[in-house]
């Protein structure tokens, strides 16, 4: 459990006035609702419904937390988006020989995988969650259609699955290195996590919530042509991925159409894709004398954003008060913003005390000023 503070140096406030009623009130503005303690606990899924419930913390960020039942009525889930389901060919498979064979053993798994109850089928890596979706709304609907297109099943599948996808099937816990196809769960927060590093006071890249730059990492390694020695599909995609990163295009319907094509490249090929993904629910205590209000959160990361703890307000305070979060995650990295802080616990604190100029926007691909202004250099009088 780690606790920390901020004492504000100095505090601004409006000064009082009569109204012309018959009392006079005190109207004092203050800066944010910003808590001015933060108290992270770390806390298993199943002490912290408990605690929730009782006021004893305010918010669970992470995975992991349910009740056997309804959550009672002051406490609330926040969704965003939880993980991309990835199906993978064995390229020793002898389903990899030929496309047929693997788009065939693919369409199988695939099919499997929509009898799961959280997982949400949507083979196509740009999910309705990241805020560059309306880009890629047409070529969502294609891939969605072409699995639906054809009756062939792959026969004597060997499927390989870790986590909650093996246990749903236990036909799919095959320990042996003799499999065809393997089902992958990749946490879209961990992804966005890992690219994220802060420079100039600032978080980058500038396209960290891209559901482009998302399917370049995890799908780098899957475009290939009908050979499976052909890196054409691969060097199309590198070609397309320097091109956005070096703002290598003349206007915003140039750059789209690269995005378009980069991720049509790293679909093409059936030996590895995205199947669809999960919807992950934290939980938060909104109840009126224990509880926060004023949640602001990420569609990507949920909880664990900067925007949660920049907009958190707690039901008992007009401004500032205790927070309390729990979280399931023990601190394992170092805390320092060069060498460490990589680790969900890290993360969650460097969110509380960093205070860079740009944040995240929560339900776009951008990002919105944090304490700065954007004025023209000289404005009209």
């Amino acid at each position: 459990m780690m606790r920390f503070g901020r004492c504000a140096v100095s505090l601004v406030c409006a000064a009082a006035f009569v109204t012309a009623a018959r009392s006079g009130h005190e109207l004092p503005i203050y800066p944010s609702f910003y808590p001015h303690e933060i108290e992270i606990r770390t806390l298993a899924p199943d002490q912290a419904a408990d605690a929730l419930r009782d006021g004893r913390i305010q918010a669970y960020v992470g995975r992991g937390m349910s009740f056997p039942g309804a959550p009672p009525a002051d406490i609330r889930p926040i969704e965003s988006l939880g993980s991309f389901i990835i199906v993978q060919i064995n390229p020793d498979s002898a389903l990899a020989r030929d496309a047929a064979s693997a788009c065939a053993a693919m369409k199988s798994v695939v099919r499997a995988l929509a009898g799961q109850g959280d997982f949400v089928l949507h083979p196509y890596p740009v999910t309705p969650l990241h805020g560059d979706y309306l880009h890629h709304a047409d070529l969502a609907a294609a891939a969605k259609a072409r699995l639906a297109d054809g009756a062939i099943a792959a026969r004597g599948l060997r499927v390989k699955a870790s986590g909650k996808f093996a246990q749903g099937r236990p036909e799919w816990s095959t320990g042996d290195a003799d499999w065809d196809a393997e089902v992958v769960e990749a946490d879209a927060a961990e992804l966005m996590a890992s690219a994220m590093f802060s420079v100039n006071g600032w978080l980058a890249p500038p396209w960290l919530k891209t559901g482009w730059f998302h399917a370049e990492r995890l799908l780098a390694d899957a475009p290939s042509d009908d050979g499976l020695n052909d890196n054409a599909g691969k060097q199309r995609a590198e070609t397309d991925l320097h091109r956005l990163e070096a703002g290598e295009f003349a206007d915003l319907v140039e750059r789209i159409n690269l995005e378009r094509d980069l991720v049509t490249t790293l679909t093409e090929s059936c030996r590895k894709i995205i199947a669809g993904y999960t919807v992950k629910r934290e939980y938060v205590n909104v109840e009126y004398s224990a509880g926060i209000g004023n949640i602001g959160y990420d569609s990507i990361a949920g909880l664990h954003s900067p925007m949660f703890i920049r907009t958190v307000k707690l039901n008992d305070f007009p401004w500032n008060g205790w927070l309390a979060l729990g979280t399931g995650a023990k601190p394992t990295a170092a805390w320092n913003p060069i060498g460490g802080m990589t680790d969900p616990f890290g993360w969650l604190m460097g969110f509380a005390v960093g205070d860079p100029a740009l944040l995240p926007s929560p339900y776009e691909a951008g990002w919105m000023l944090n304490r700065i202004a954007d004025l023209p250099s000289s404005p009209e009088r």
